[in-house]
């Protein structure tokens, strides 16, 4: 059974839009694109390293899919390229037509969460993903992640695309790995560790006037 890997830069408040330049994606009006590039260092390159250490796939939503095709391609002498190269990449797109003309490019389209679950159950390398926040939204939703490795920046970017969106389910994480770069950036691991555990601080025997506090909350909404 493949993992599925979800890859992410990601601000303060959770932002993941445009990590690599200001003409990456500015859908929306982003205008914050490039806000990684001045936080690089040796710690945040050997997080990378060790992601596309192991054998791996693509899976990518179609946004994300055409600023790759539109870039690691052309960069022949590039390792990353080679190895993107080489790799197959599954593309999540609504569209039964449009061309895929990267080499080694699978179209994923249809039930997307069925197609996607069956990829799990087949044999290959681990799936990662890389940007693509609306087909996390939807992997979310179906409880489809194995892993979150994530780049947490000392930014906050007010608005634009999230990581954990949408499609959210409450659930708990646990840290399995973490470092922090000398630019202040927090590299870190988690796995999905099932139900949020619920605890209360509150007094066994509430005061009248908890009480009354309790009763305003529910009338409240």
């Amino acid at each position: 059974m493949r993992k599925i890997i979800a890859a992410a830069f990601v601000s303060l408040d959770g932002v993941m839009q445009g990590p690599g330049g200001p003409t990456e994606d500015p859908t929306g009006g982003f205008t914050q694109g490039g806000w990684t590039v001045t936080f690089w260092d040796e710690t945040m390159e050997q997080f990378m390293g060790g992601m596309f250490g192991d054998a791996f796939d693509l899976l990518l939503g179609r946004k994300t899919y055409e600023i790759f095709a539109a870039h690691w391609p052309y960069l022949e002498d590039d390792p990353i390229s080679v190895l993107f190269n080489g790799v197959t990449k599954y593309v999540v797109t609504s569209s039964a037509s449009e061309p895929l003309n990267w080499v080694n490019s699978v179209r994923v389209t249809g039930d997307v969460p069925g197609e996607i679950a069956k990829l799990k159950q087949g044999d290959g390398p681990n799936l990662l993903i890389q940007g693509s926040s609306v087909l996390l939204q939807t992997l979310l939703e179906h409880n489809l992640i194995d892993e979150f490795r994530l780049l947490t920046l000392p930014v906050v970017l007010g608005s634009g695309k999230r990581l954990f969106g949408t499609g959210t389910r409450p659930g708990a994480l646990k840290l399995v790995e973490s470092g922090v770069s000398k630019t202040g950036v927090i590299v870190s691991v988690y796995h999905p560790a099932g139900a949020i555990p619920i605890g209360s601080f509150q007094s066994a025997q509430p005061s009248e006037a908890e009480g009354a506090r309790q009763d305003r909350m529910k009338h409240e909404g």
